[in-house]
Order: C-alpha cells, then structure tokens, then sequence
C-alpha cells in the first residue's frame, strides 16, 4: 500500500487525536497502533514530524492582524495549491474561519506535505488539523468539522 503522510495523519486525527487529544502524548501506543495498521516506520516518522512542525508554529489568537494584506502565492505553492485550494483559504479568511497567521500555519503544513499537488479535500484536512491545534479556535473547528461532513456534501463558499 503506498500511503503518504496525509494517510497517516487522517488515520490519527480520525482514530485518535479528534476522540482523545490525551493519546497524542504516548507516541508508543500511537507508533504501534499505526504499525498494525500497515503504515510504514518512514512515513509514521514523517507524520509525527509534520506534527512536531505543527506544534511549534502554535500561535496566540490574540497577535491576529485583522484586515491584513492580500496573500500573493509563489512557485512552489502555485504547483502544489491550485485555483480552487487558493480561493477557499481566500473564503476562509474573509469570513473569520482563519486569520492571516493559521492561514500561513495552514499553507507551511499543506507545504510540509509529501505530495506534489493538493485536492481541496485534502486542503480541508489541513485546514481542520491546524484549527483542532489552535487554542481559541474551537468554534471555528466546530464550523469547518460541520462543513466537511454534511450529509449533502455540499460546502457552503
């Protein structure tokens, strides 16, 4: 099975960090519990870095810049995040889901990926692990689980 480290994050978000935030600190258990679920030592390794990555970028919601400037995108971001990806964090942002700084937590994560190029699918995943990560941020969390897993599956932007 080729897995990436979305694969592998996706599985902890949905197996264990989204029901019990407590588990994320015994990186044992986890490192076993994807172990027999068939992911690889490798991207385990590379998931508990993007993970690590994600930690240390936490912010306080409080030094938000509101009504900041315009986000430009540049090379590398413009291959992996196309047209859609870039006008739904632009959504995000002009409605208060993100501000400017998980923005840019949002875009260093989806960058940190192993993948050459994001879906919005996959975009939204980030999106929802940075805001799970973001103290203060809990109804914003709340807002983007809701849109993900409508039953029509149509998100609202």
């Amino acid at each position: 099975m080729k897995e990436s480290i979305l694969d592998v994050l996706l599985y902890l978000f949905e197996h264990y960090i989204a029901n019990d935030a407590d588990l994320v600190r015994d990186r044992d258990s986890l490192q076993n519990g994807l172990l027999e679920a068939g992911f690889s030592p490798a991207e385990i390794h590379k998931a508990f870095d993007w993970l690590d990555g994600l930690a240390e970028r936490r912010h306080d919601p409080s030094s938000a810049r509101a009504g900041g400037p315009t986000r430009i995108f540049f090379g590398p971001e413009l291959d992996k995040l196309d047209v859609d990806c870039r006008g739904f964090l632009m959504f995000l942002e002009q409605q208060g889901i993100l501000d400017a700084n998980q923005r840019e937590l949002v875009l260093d994560r989806a960058m940190a990926l192993d993948q050459d190029e994001l879906d919005l699918d996959d975009l939204k995943w980030v999106v929802l692990m940075v805001l799970f990560n973001q103290p203060g941020s809990e109804a914003a969390y709340a807002w983007m689980e809701t849109q993900m897993f409508e039953d029509d599956g149509d998100l609202v932007h």
